[in-house]
């Protein structure tokens, strides 16, 4: 779709959606002057659920430093990196401050410890969240630089960043933290606590609830501890997936293992995902294998295998420490017998390949071909049977060629029909569906919070009754983060998905969507090609003004969108 802009930055959209009926959908808000009255899009879930943070609790114990970690405090740079380089002889896998460059920017110091990772790392969502999600990954990733990384590891080899900074992770997760976790929230062993014996194997663990001492006694006994979707209970690690899932545009999952002294670690396996290792505490020991085969690189399954060769990677990761390798690399770990460990996995990429795309798009190709060519439609010849198949595959004649010769006609006319303007977009918006539904929500800052509806104050008149907030013409509004939102066509009419009111635990409500008018569609355009940009309801080019603001208190209801300031 084309836009141009205006002075005051409004998107023009095109008349995609004119030929649509737009009686069809549910009636229009703008039919009615009163803006008293609820909005019109029919919800598939209405319910606005408030995001929330566990309780502050009481310190579960003071954090013990050891002479090497005094060390590193008192040499810590701004940015949280130990001034002092490290040494490797593989310049391929392993990056320090010696491998870095080029400058980077100065983040805020990790001296104070926060509740809240966006605090901890200055985040600055005004410039946009999918801006702001690299920016977060290149925290992660230094001193190795974004570009740099992509151009060179990224579904390509595994990569192991040495920091010397046991204290990088401190603001986002440890025994402490994990501790309070148990306390004050009802995290259910079958669902989201995984217990493993010392050799790795997975036991059956209780019904109910995890409580601390149980937890605890499983640890002492030289158990691996597992915690599944941890972003459900500790705000820090939801801010972080949240904020990178706009950079990556897909689910980023994670796990934390905890494991005791000398464990066995788990067995070698490879993943179907893109896999990035935080060491929280203590040590690990990884050894990073090849892919077994070469269908297995870039697997699209995840499988236990027996490694073939030397590792490509032997490392100890240590606090502070990062690792990633892409999927089909085979990896297995074991813990040290003086430390142990505490690391979170972050995974992501799950089927989100050409050939996922292809899944969708090819179907979609071929019923639009075989809906338009007549060839597709013919008969196959009567003795195809006993010219193809298993059994015919030997022979050679001219009426086996002919077959071969014909199908492969038709796979070139239904190739024909995978149009950039209908059928791939058409494809493309079904797989930016699945993250809709995959997406955590939006982790708001104190101020974003304030300017959305889920920190707006409702006051009083003078009767004493609570006073409803509208949107004005002139309030500025823009989407709360930039992939907060999909529309598409459907056979029912346009949709838009949208992931403001997800779950923090994956996939606990269903889909959320609105059908909206098509007359409509052209303000949602205009909100998703404007942003980061604020804009006014004025801006959305709708026929009215009463229905531009119908649109958009709509909107900053479900959460959709935010304003540059508080609604008072």
């Amino acid at each position: 779709m084309r836009q141009t802009m205006q002075s005051n930055h409004s998107p023009e959209v095109s008349s995609t959606y004119s030929h649509l009926n737009a009686n069809k959908s549910t009636e229009s808000c703008a039919s009615s002057p009163s803006r008293k009255k609820p909005i019109s899009p029919k919800l598939r879930r209405s319910p606005s659920k408030l995001l929330t943070t566990p309780p502050a609790a009481e310190n579960f114990h003071k954090r013990k430093m050891n002479s090497n970690e005094k060390s590193a405090e008192k040499m810590r740079r701004p940015n949280g990196f130990d001034s002092q380089p490290t040494n490797s002889n593989d310049t391929n896998h392993l990056y320090n401050d010696n491998n870095m460059t080029e400058d980077h920017e100065t983040s805020q110091s990790h001296s104070s410890r926060s509740t809240d990772y966006n605090s901890m790392l200055n985040l600055t969502p005004e410039v946009g969240s999918i801006e702001e999600g690299k920016r977060l990954f290149g925290i992660l990733m230094r001193p190795l630089q974004v570009t740099t990384f992509m151009e060179k590891h990224w579904e390509q080899q595994p990569l192991r960043v040495d920091r010397k900074c046991p204290d990088f992770y401190k603001d986002l997760l440890s025994s402490e933290v994990i501790d309070r976790m148990l306390r004050h929230n009802h995290v259910d062993f079958t669902k989201s606590i995984d217990i493993q014996f010392k050799d790795g194997n997975e036991v059956i663990t209780p019904m109910g609830r995890a409580l601390p001492p149980t937890i605890w006694q499983y640890y002492s006994d030289g158990c691996g501890i597992k915690i599944v979707n941890p972003q459900t209970f500790l705000p820090a690690i939801h801010s972080m997936n949240a904020t990178l899932q706009e950079y990556f545009q897909c689910m980023i999952d994670s796990n934390v293992h905890l494991s005791s002294k000398n464990s066995d670690g788990h067995a070698p396996r490879y993943d179907d995902i893109e896999i990035f290792v935080l060491q929280i505490e203590g040590k690990k020991h990884w050894r990073i294998y090849k892919p077994a085969h070469r269908h297995n690189v870039l697997s699209r399954e995840a499988k236990n295998v027996d490694p073939i060769g030397e590792p490509v990677l032997d490392v100890i990761l240590r606090a502070g420490d990062l690792l990633y390798f892409p999927r089909g690399f085979i990896h297995e770990t074991t813990t040290l017998a003086d430390s142990h460990s505490l690391h979170l996995t972050l995974s992501m990429y799950r089927k989100q390949t050409y050939g996922d795309l292809l899944e969708i798009l090819v179907p979609m190709a071929l019923k639009e071909a075989i809906n338009s060519n007549i060839n597709l439609r013919k008969g196959l010849p009567l003795d195809i049977w006993q010219n193809m198949g298993v059994v015919n595959s030997d022979n050679y004649f001219r009426e086996r060629d002919a077959v071969i010769a014909q199908i492969k006609d038709c796979f070139e006319t239904v190739c024909r029909y995978v149009r950039a303007d209908t059928t791939l977009d058409n494809a493309v918006d079904q797989m930016a569906l699945r993250y809709q539904h995959d997406a955590l929500p939006p982790k708001l800052t104190a101020d974003e919070e304030l300017r959305s509806v889920y920190g707006t104050k409702i006051t009083s008149g003078e009767d004493g009754c609570p006073e409803y907030v509208y949107i004005e013409l002139d309030t500025k509004i823009r989407l709360i983060r930039g992939n907060v939102v999909r529309m598409v066509m459907c056979d029912s009419g346009i949709r838009v998905y949208y992931s403001s009111e997800n779950s923090k635990d994956h996939h606990g409500f269903e889909e959320n969507y609105l059908e909206i008018n098509p007359s409509d569609a052209p303000a949602i355009e205009v909100l998703i090609k404007a942003y980061p940009l604020f804009i006014t309801p004025a801006d959305l080019q709708l026929e009215s003004n009463d229905k531009s603001l119908c649109v958009a208190q709509d909107l900053w209801e479900k959460g959709i969108l935010m304003t540059d300031k508080p609604l008072v």
